[in-house]
């Protein structure tokens, strides 16, 4: 089982800018306030495993997104939507820039051969009804924080595990 996931918007409220030192959250708050929440709503899924699907990514590089993380969680990431190859290619990079979220999942699913996955986003746009059973979206202004959206989370988790 594969949980792709964001950060902004679901780990913390969507109002992060990048400044000089690095990203800055720009609302009340903290960054990652709300990554213990995940961490306990994984923690009975050991199986579950993280692609990030962040655009901390492509700004900070995969290294030093996925450090941003707690522990845990850094120990369930095995890859990212977007890697360094995509920004030596002209192609891949307008590609990228003009995909939604979905289509960006869409293509790291395939080139992986993963049918068996989940979506933390609070970008929703261009999410097919087909697929919309595998997004939990996040208000984002309250992330997982949410209590509709950790007992959609929570669902849609034990549910995939059957």
């Amino acid at each position: 089982m594969i949980l792709f996931l964001d950060f902004d918007g679901v780990l913390h409220p969507d109002s992060v800018f990048l400044g000089r030192s690095g990203p800055v959250l720009r609302s009340d708050g903290q960054l990652f306030m709300w990554a213990g929440l995940l961490e306990a709503e994984l923690a009975p899924f050991p199986d579950v495993r993280i692609v990030l699907s962040t655009s901390w990514v492509r700004q900070l590089g995969f290294a030093r997104a996925k450090k941003q993380l707690p522990a845990s969680l850094q120990a369930r990431v095995v890859g990212s939507t977007w890697h360094s190859s995509m920004g030596k290619d002209w192609a891949d990079s307008v590609w990228w820039d003009q995909a939604t979220r979905h289509s960006q999942i869409l293509k790291y699913a395939a080139r992986s051969s993963i049918s068996n996955w989940l979506a933390l986003d609070d970008d929703v746009e261009g999410w097919p009804s087909s697929d919309r059973d595998k997004l939990i979206a996040n208000i984002p202004e309250e992330g997982i924080s949410n209590m509709e959206t950790l007992v959609e989370f929570r669902a849609k988790l034990t549910l995939a595990r059957l």
